[in-house]
């Protein structure tokens, strides 16, 4: 895998890596020890690493300076990697994470074979996506997992409301129904193994929503 370069990328998706070029930095300053006080994301991330472990290659898809992707590497997932469009977080990530592979690319087209992968993490790496993009990723999650892989998702949930735009910090995100996220990724073949909601903890703004799927394949 080579890097490669979002600059023929749809406009939305050079805003957002242009957007985390230039905060990468302080972001990564904030995103490092963020796990240590939410203990229900630690939770699911480590379901999610036992039903993949062991079995083959595992992707943060979106993966930012990489303290998610190495908090997997550290439950056991030795086989896993990252990919994120901001060149500016690959390079924090190789940087603080020298054992772990992080290429620069978009998750819409990563350029790998169909069933490569045995787990895919989308950690809050799709809030930036516009609705009617959002159908075009749970595809090549699909298509690049084998059947019986799975995908983990977190992202901004929108508490009874319908899918609404909000000002995050770096640029515009989305918040999702849960329901229309699960029901999004059927539509796409997956079939849904739990969900979790989460309250906002002190400092955050929304509750947290987390899906775990599986490639019925």
């Amino acid at each position: 895998m080579t890097d490669a370069s979002p600059a023929q990328a749809p406009a939305y998706l050079a805003t957002t890596a242009d957007a985390y070029d230039a905060v990468a930095t302080l972001y990564a300053d904030m995103a490092r020890n963020a796990l240590d006080t939410t203990p229900l994301d630690r939770a699911f991330l480590a379901v999610f690493a036992e039903l993949v472990h062991g079995r083959g290659p595992v992707a943060e898809l979106g993966c930012g300076p990489g303290q998610t992707t190495a908090h997997l590497r550290d439950l056991g997932l030795a086989d896993i990697f990252g990919i994120d469009l901001s060149s500016a977080m690959i390079g924090l990530a190789r940087a603080d994470y020298p054992d772990i592979r992080f290429e620069i690319g978009s998750m819409t087209a990563v350029d790998l074979p169909d069933g490569t992968l045995q787990g895919i993490l989308s950690w809050y790496s799709v809030i930036h996506t516009p609705p009617v993009e959002l159908p075009s990723y749970f595809a090549e999650f699909r298509r690049l997992l084998a059947p019986g892989g799975h995908l983990a998702l977190g992202f901004f949930e929108a508490e009874g409301g319908p899918v609404t735009p909000f000002d995050h910090k770096v640029t515009t995100a989305y918040r999702w129904p849960v329901d229309d996220l699960a029901a999004m990724a059927g539509a796409a073949g997956f079939t849904e193994v739990g969900r979790m909601l989460r309250e906002p903890l002190e400092g955050e703004r929304f509750r947290r929503g987390h899906l775990l799927m599986s490639n019925a394949g």
